[in-house]
Protein backbone atom coordinates (compact mmCIF):
# COMPACT_ATOMS: atom_id res chain seq x y z
CA UNK A 1 0.00 0.00 0.00
CA UNK A 2 1.28 3.46 -0.94
CA UNK A 3 0.02 6.61 0.73
CA UNK A 4 0.03 10.06 -0.83
CA UNK A 5 -0.39 12.93 1.62
CA UNK A 6 -1.15 16.47 0.59
CA UNK A 7 -2.89 19.61 1.75
CA UNK A 8 -0.20 21.27 3.84
CA UNK A 9 0.75 24.86 3.37
CA UNK A 10 1.03 28.25 4.98
CA UNK A 11 -1.92 29.60 6.91
CA UNK A 12 -2.43 32.41 9.38
CA UNK A 13 -3.11 31.64 13.02
CA UNK A 14 -6.79 30.87 13.45
CA UNK A 15 -7.08 29.53 9.93
CA UNK A 16 -7.88 26.07 8.64
CA UNK A 17 -6.32 23.41 6.49
CA UNK A 18 -7.50 20.00 5.35
CA UNK A 19 -4.89 17.31 4.89
CA UNK A 20 -5.62 14.36 2.65
CA UNK A 21 -4.06 10.92 2.55
CA UNK A 22 -4.96 8.80 -0.44
CA UNK A 23 -4.16 5.10 -0.46
CA UNK A 24 -3.35 3.05 -3.50
CA UNK A 25 -4.02 -0.58 -2.83
CA UNK A 26 -6.47 -2.27 -0.55
CA UNK A 27 -6.71 -1.03 3.00
CA UNK A 28 -9.96 -2.84 3.68
CA UNK A 29 -8.36 -4.91 6.44
CA UNK A 30 -6.77 -1.99 8.20
CA UNK A 31 -6.62 -2.00 11.99
CA UNK A 32 -5.90 1.70 12.45
CA UNK A 33 -5.03 4.76 10.44
CA UNK A 34 -4.16 8.27 11.39
CA UNK A 35 -1.81 11.20 11.46
CA UNK A 36 1.44 11.88 13.27
CA UNK A 37 3.36 15.10 13.20
CA UNK A 38 6.93 16.08 13.84
CA UNK A 39 7.85 19.62 14.76
CA UNK A 40 11.42 20.90 14.37
CA UNK A 41 13.62 19.51 17.12
CA UNK A 42 10.83 17.39 18.58
CA UNK A 43 9.81 13.76 18.50
CA UNK A 44 7.06 12.54 16.26
CA UNK A 45 3.71 12.59 18.05
CA UNK A 46 0.35 11.04 17.30
CA UNK A 47 -2.23 13.68 16.41
CA UNK A 48 -5.32 11.64 15.61
CA UNK A 49 -6.29 8.15 14.62
CA UNK A 50 -9.29 6.04 13.74
CA UNK A 51 -9.67 2.30 14.16
CA UNK A 52 -11.54 -0.24 12.08
CA UNK A 53 -14.70 0.22 14.13
CA UNK A 54 -14.67 3.95 13.49
CA UNK A 55 -13.51 5.01 16.92
CA UNK A 56 -11.39 8.12 16.85
CA UNK A 57 -8.87 9.45 19.30
CA UNK A 58 -6.98 12.71 19.46
CA UNK A 59 -3.99 14.20 21.15
CA UNK A 60 -5.00 16.69 23.82
CA UNK A 61 -3.54 19.45 21.67
CA UNK A 62 -5.86 18.49 18.81
CA UNK A 63 -9.12 17.90 20.66
CA UNK A 64 -11.85 20.30 19.68
CA UNK A 65 -9.87 21.65 16.73
CA UNK A 66 -8.96 18.69 14.52
CA UNK A 67 -11.23 16.06 13.00
CA UNK A 68 -10.13 12.83 11.38
CA UNK A 69 -12.40 11.37 8.74
CA UNK A 70 -12.14 8.26 6.61
CA UNK A 71 -13.84 8.09 3.22
CA UNK A 72 -13.85 4.39 2.42
CA UNK A 73 -15.35 4.91 -1.05
CA UNK A 74 -12.41 7.12 -2.02
CA UNK A 75 -9.79 5.14 -0.09
CA UNK A 76 -8.82 8.45 1.47
CA UNK A 77 -8.41 9.81 4.95
CA UNK A 78 -8.62 13.46 5.93
CA UNK A 79 -7.50 15.60 8.80
CA UNK A 80 -9.53 18.78 9.09
CA UNK A 81 -7.57 21.28 11.14
CA UNK A 82 -9.28 24.40 12.43
CA UNK A 83 -8.13 27.21 14.70
CA UNK A 84 -4.54 26.53 13.80
CA UNK A 85 -1.83 27.81 16.09
CA UNK A 86 1.90 28.41 15.60
CA UNK A 87 2.53 25.37 17.80
CA UNK A 88 0.87 23.24 15.12
CA UNK A 89 3.80 23.87 12.80
CA UNK A 90 5.15 20.47 11.80
CA UNK A 91 5.46 17.92 9.06
CA UNK A 92 2.36 15.77 9.15
CA UNK A 93 2.57 12.10 8.23
CA UNK A 94 -0.31 9.77 7.59
CA UNK A 95 -0.14 6.05 8.25
CA UNK A 96 -2.23 2.96 7.78
CA UNK A 97 -1.69 -0.09 9.95
CA UNK A 98 -2.62 -3.36 8.35
CA UNK A 99 -2.48 -6.82 9.92
CA UNK A 100 1.01 -7.46 8.60
CA UNK A 101 2.69 -4.06 8.30
CA UNK A 102 2.32 -0.30 8.45
CA UNK A 103 2.51 2.09 5.52
CA UNK A 104 3.49 5.75 5.77
CA UNK A 105 2.88 8.76 3.61
CA UNK A 106 5.68 11.09 2.63
CA UNK A 107 4.74 13.96 4.92
CA UNK A 108 3.21 17.34 4.24
CA UNK A 109 4.41 20.57 5.86
CA UNK A 110 2.04 22.78 7.80
CA UNK A 111 3.22 26.28 8.64
CA UNK A 112 1.20 28.70 10.75
CA UNK A 113 2.09 32.37 10.88
CA UNK A 114 1.28 34.37 13.99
Amino acid sequence: VQLQACGGGLVQAGGSLRLSCAASGSIFLFTAMGWYRQAPGKQRELVADIDSSGRTSYADSAKGRFTIVRDAAKNTMYLQMNSLKPEDIAVYYCYVRLRTDTSWGQGTLVTVSS
